[in-house]
């Protein structure tokens, strides 16, 4: 009776959108913003509030950047249908039926609606990965031996590699380019960050305009698979229908961002190259002041020792 109810998931379900490797990356960037928040009160002077937007700022987009990367919503698109729920059976349910595509693989959801339906509960999430050549197939395959539900196999069956649509050769080559453009971007991130505090502020900006480049370049490479043709995927009548989703208009977003960054600190380097060192130096004029004013009584005070010994 038990195999009779449960005939699938014989192991957990993935995890969808937010899975641990995404809450392990936010949570250390909010212990790291929350310690620059604490140690706030230390920094004296006018550069307070420049120093914390520029850390926040930083934190957001070195976030984003890694996040992306292990996300599924890149492109996402969803339908509900009245459609065959079992292979070999005319059994219809009323469900909707999710495509979540990101640069490790797709989520294929199915929820019924209601989601109680013929003594069982129908809400799945079935993951699968293109992250070696043979891994889509594998789990294709493994989800066919589970007996997955129809509405799953059917979308699922669009993207294995032997499929005539070859929707696996194209959405593989656009997100492997792109996940390999977003690592690009983290590492120019990282090295932005060290030469801003070095400081170098002109190689910084560099290294920040290179961020914004590999950001908008691995987008591109995402996108280009909306170019070329694709097969419908057809439910009847009805055709389930994609877009971007949140992960690539948030990555589209930080790219702009790096890229107004790095053009305004250019600027101001070039008509104030004295004004942007002193920015990321880390003294306010409040410091810097006293310490002038101090050498300038000690030059009178050895003129004047020079003078009196003269004399003598």
């Amino acid at each position: 009776m038990h195999e009779s109810v449960f005939p699938f998931y014989l192991r957990p379900r993935t995890p969808f959108l937010f899975d641990t490797k995404i809450v392990e990356i936010i949570i250390i960037c909010m212990i790291t913003a929350a310690t620059f928040i604490i140690i706030l009160p230390g920094i004296r002077g006018k550069l307070r509030t420049f120093w914390i937007v520029k850390v926040l700022t930083s934190l957001f987009i070195g976030t984003v950047i890694l996040s992306v990367n292990f996300t599924c919503d890149w492109e996402v698109g969803s339908i509900t249908v009245t459609t065959v729920y079992k292979s070999f059976s005319h059994t219809m349910v009323n469900a909707s039926i999710g495509l979540w595509v990101g640069l490790r693989g797709l989520n294929i959801t199915l929820t019924g609606d209601p989601i109680h339906q013929f003594n069982e509960t129908i809400n799945y999430n079935e993951r699968f990965s293109w992250e070696t050549r043979i891994q889509y197939d594998t789990d294709y395959q493994e989800g066919l031996e589970r007996g997955l539900p129809n509405p799953i196999l059917y979308v699922a069956e669009k993207f294995i590699s032997i499929s005539p649509c070859r929707l696996h050769q194209q959405y593989c080559a656009s997100s492997y380019y792109a996940s390999a453009l977003m690592w690009c971007a983290f590492c120019a991130w990282i090295l932005s960050n060290v030469l801003f505090c070095v400081p170098v502020p002109l190689y910084g900006i560099y290294m920040m305009f290179a961020t914004a480049v590999c950001i908008i370049f691995s987008l591109i490479s995402f996108a280009t698979v909306r170019q070329v043709p694709i097969c419908n995927i057809h439910f009847g009548t009805s055709i389930l229908r994609t877009r971007f989703g949140f992960s690539f208009w948030i990555s589209f977003a930080t790219g702009l961002v790096c890229l107004f960054i790095s053009i305004t600190l250019l600027t101001v380097h070039i008509k104030s190259p004295a004004f942007l060192r002193h920015l990321f130096s880390g003294r306010d004029n409040e410091e810097v002041c006293p310490k002038s004013e101090n050498e300038e009584g000690g030059a009178v005070i050895d003129n004047e020792t020079v003078t009196m010994m003269t004399q003598l």
